[in-house]
């Protein structure tokens, strides 16, 4: 049996940081991934999928370019050179993830791990033992229990289309639904969105979803409220969408099932061992990452905790801080974790939501808007409007939260969080000078 002060199940950015944070430390660390390394992120989600944004961007501003004087007569796009860029980005990212591991003195160990007891995995038919053993296997895809299910495609699967079809049905509200949807038809697919309820993002403000079903539809995506599906038939070289509701889709080339994620947790016999789960597998986890069994921990996808790449990384960092650093105290802060969704337009968001905030302050909060025209459009006939929102407390109309949706809403969102987290006022958004003409000025111009 080989020994080691820490052993990582998985790969991803979770995994990844704190196996090296603990090795940089002098730990004596071994991590066990059976896929690519890179997890979720680097390949089959943000990585892959801000490649095919920017791809989508780039459409977008080809067809306003007539309004900037410039003539796009002839412009193609080549499905798979983009696809194979990407690939080929993504295997370089793999590498680099190899080499930092072997940089860091991290043994890798490709296969898939089961825990034989607390402190012991099998790999494959070979042990491996450590006092600290941290689960960080992330997600997988959801399928849905209709006839006809194995028809579609997951967001795993999108990244393997050989080619770009001219149809597609997405099903789905959240991130994955709405961005990939948002991709589709910027690169001149016809898309259709298909929705259970009437909503879009509803862990986010209001606002948000509101305004981007508006921007969707304008954008020529046929958005579909209260539209669950109830089946998927193969119609000759397509797909016919059966609704709850009784009625049928138009048969689309390709259907994508894009309705969240679940923790990748099957096969490791937790329950063997006393690790305590969920229904569908999610660890439950102390604010510490300490599982139900002392020396095992979770981070990332696998304990639903914001399921962000930068909040694995961080939770891994501080746990290895934490383990192997003489920091006891050392934890991750999971209030005022900022996000953004890349739809067309991006949203940006961090901090309580409207409602949120009155149901915890009630008559104390003071919400600030504003709802313009970003210069960019100012030329074209095409306006896309953005919308931002910043959500006050108390006298002191201290910032509790801020959440935009437009052009740009990317980039700025990560400055304004940090003003946020530091706990910044309406009165210090107002007293700084704005950078004009820009979006970003709107947040401190507000009245």
């Amino acid at each position: 049996m080989k020994q080691y002060d820490l052993l990582v199940l998985g790969g991803g950015s979770g995994g990844m940081a704190c196996a090296r944070r603990a090795a940089q430390y002098g730990a004596r660390v071994a991590l066990i991934e059976q896929a690519r390394l890179g997890g979720t992120c680097v390949n089959v989600g943000c990585v892959p999928k801000k490649v095919m944004w920017h791809a989508a961007e780039f459409a977008d501003q080809a067809a306003d370019a007539g309004g900037y004087g410039f003539s796009m007569t002839g412009l193609a796009h080549d499905w798979a050179t983009l696809c194979a860029n990407r690939e080929t980005f993504i295997k370089r990212l793999n590498g680099i993830y190899e080499r930092n591991l072997d940089k860091d003195g991290v043994a890798y160990i490709a296969g898939h791990a089961k825990f034989v007891d607390a402190t012991t995995l099998d790999v494959d038919g070979t042990h491996y033992s450590a006092p600290h053993i941290v689960i960080a296997t992330g997600g997988q895809s959801r399928w849905p229990d209709v006839p006809g299910a194995e028809l579609g495609s997951d967001s795993d699967d999108f990244f393997e289309w050989p080619d770009k079809p001219a149809s597609v049905a997405v099903s789905g509200s959240g991130y994955i639904a709405t961005e990939l949807a948002g991709v589709l038809n910027s690169l001149g697919v016809q898309t259709t969105l298909l929705l259970r309820k009437a909503h879009v993002l509803r862990e986010f403000d209001s606002m948000l979803g509101e305004r981007l079903i508006e921007h969707m539809r304008a954008a020529g995506i046929d958005v579909r409220i209260y539209s669950g599906v109830r089946a998927l038939q193969s119609v000759g070289d397509g797909v016919q969408v059966q609704l709850e509701d009784g009625s049928e889709l138009a048969p689309v080339e390709r259907f994508l099932w894009a309705i969240g994620r679940t923790p990748n947790t099957g096969g490791l016999n937790l329950a063997q061992i006393g690790v305590e789960t969920e229904y569908d597998g999610t660890i439950a986890v102390d604010a510490y990452q300490n599982t139900s069994v002392a020396g095992i921990y979770a981070l990332g996808d696998v304990t639903r905790q914001a399921e962000l790449t930068p909040v694995a990384i961080a939770a891994g960092r501080r746990l290895s801080d934490r383990l192997f650093n003489n920091q006891p105290e050392r934890k991750l802060d999971y209030h005022n974790i900022p996000s953004v969704v890349f739809t067309h337009p991006p949203i940006g968001t961090v901090g309580l939501s409207e409602k949120e905030a009155r149901a915890q302050h009630g008559d104390a909060v003071r919400i600030y808007t504003s709802d313009f025209v970003p210069l960019y459009y100012g030329v074209l006939e095409n306006k896309v409007r953005a919308a931002m929102k910043l959500v006050c407390v108390g006298a002191e109309e201290k910032i509790i939260g801020a959440h935009v949706i437009g052009a740009g809403a990317d980039e700025m969102l990560q400055g304004f969080a940090v003003a946020v987290r530091m706990g910044a006022t309406k009165e210090d958004f107002d007293d700084t000078v704005a950078i004009h003409p820009t979006t970003a000025e709107e947040f401190v111009t507000m009245t």
